[in-house]
């Protein structure tokens, strides 16, 4: 049950973080504020190194991990881009990513929740991808 529910929840972590760094190189190009774009890319640095340690722990359970949901990050894109159409202001770079990572906290701490089982390291990485979401809508409250 440990390594069931260790593995379910890395392969979460791996769907959410990829989610992450893929929806701030979304808005990247967007933003005209400095300090709005280097939190942005410090943020993805972040989400980087975790995906880094999240496929190390996934590689120890020879498992490949999980892409996120295909229709998730579609309609993502579209939301992102249909928004940024009508205005392409730093407010709403900022909301779409407060957005994002208020969704990203709900499923992990769902997640979380779930597979309780899981090892520490898992919930470790799992709190530490929670953290950052939750730093960065504070980071950018200001630009909203």
């Amino acid at each position: 049950m440990i390594e069931q529910d260790t593995v379910k929840l890395l392969r979460e972590c791996d769907a959410g973080v990829k989610m992450g760094i893929s929806s701030i190189g979304d808005v990247l190009d967007y933003i005209q504020a400095d300090s709005l774009k280097t939190k942005l890319e410090n943020c993805k640095t972040e989400h980087e190194k975790l995906e880094t340690q999240i496929k190390q722990s996934l590689n120890r359970y020879n498992d490949s991990g999980k892409e996120p949901n295909p229709m998730a990050k579609s309609m993502s894109w579209v939301k992102t881009n249909m928004k940024l159409a009508m205005d392409e202001s730093d407010a709403t770079v900022a909301d779409l990513m407060t957005d994002g990572c208020n969704m990203g906290v709900k499923s992990l701490n769902k997640y979380l929740n779930q597979y309780k089982a899981a090892d520490e390291n898992s919930k470790d990485i799992a709190k530490r991808l929670i953290n950052l979401e939750e730093k960065l809508v504070i980071d950018i409250r200001s630009s909203l």
